[in-house]
C-alpha cells in the first residue's frame, strides 16, 4: 500500500489527473421510485459512492463491481459501459490530485449482512434528489440527478 502511494503522490504531483473507476448502486422501490445508495467515506465520513483504483488485469466496469460489493456489500447488475464521469480533488499525503472517475451503473439485486468494509462505513438508501443534494462534488450530484432522467435505470425493473 505504501509502494502504491508513492507512485500515486509522484503521479499528481507532475500535474497528472489520475484516473477511478466508481459504481452508482441504486434499485427501485415498490412504488417505482429510483433510489440510490449513498455510504460515509472512511475518512471524512463525507456521503459518497463506491469507488476506487483500476484493479489490474480487469476491465473497469469488474473493477467498480468489485468496489461496490467490499465498500457498500451490494451485488447486482452492471453496466458494461461509464453512465459518466466527475472529477474531485483528492488529499494525498503533501498535496492534491486531480481525479477522473468513470460511474457504472449498478442494479442492486442484493445485499450482503456481511462484507470487508461494514464497519467502517455507514450506508443508507435516497431517493435521487436527495442523494445529489449530499453529494460534495457538484459533476457527481448533477450525473445522478441526469441518471434519475435517463431511462437506464428503469431497464432492469422492466425486466422483472
Amino acid at each position: 500500500m505504501a509502494k502504491k502511494k508513492k507512485k500515486l503522490t509522484k503521479l499528481a504531483a507532475s500535474g497528472r489527473t489520475l484516473e477511478q473507476i466508481a459504481a452508482l448502486p441504486f434499485r427501485v422501490s415498490p412504488e417505482g421510485q429510483l433510489e440510490i445508495l449513498l455510504l460515509t467515506s472512511r475518512e471524512t465520513h463525507r456521503a459518497v459512492i463506491p469507488k476506487g483504483w483500476p484493479i489490474k488485469n480487469h476491465k473497469d466496469w469488474k473493477s467498480a463491481q468489485v468496489e461496490a460489493r467490499q465498500e457498500a456489500g451490494v451485488i447486482g447488475e452492471i453496466g458494461r459501459k461509464p453512465f459518466g464521469e466527475y472529477r474531485y480533488w483528492k488529499r494525498l499525503d503533501q498535496h492534491f490530485a486531480l481525479i477522473k472517475v468513470e460511474v457504472f451503473p449498478l442494479a442492486v439485486t442484493r445485499q450482503l449482512a456481511d462484507w470487508p468494509e461494514r464497519h467502517e462505513r455507514v450506508q443508507r438508501w435516497f431517493q435521487a434528489e436527495g442523494a445529489a443534494l449530499l453529494i460534495d462534488e457538484p459533476e457527481l450530484g448533477d450525473l445522478i440527478r441526469d441518471f434519475a432522467e435517463s431511462k437506464v435505470w428503469r431497464k432492469p425493473a422492466e425486466r422483472k
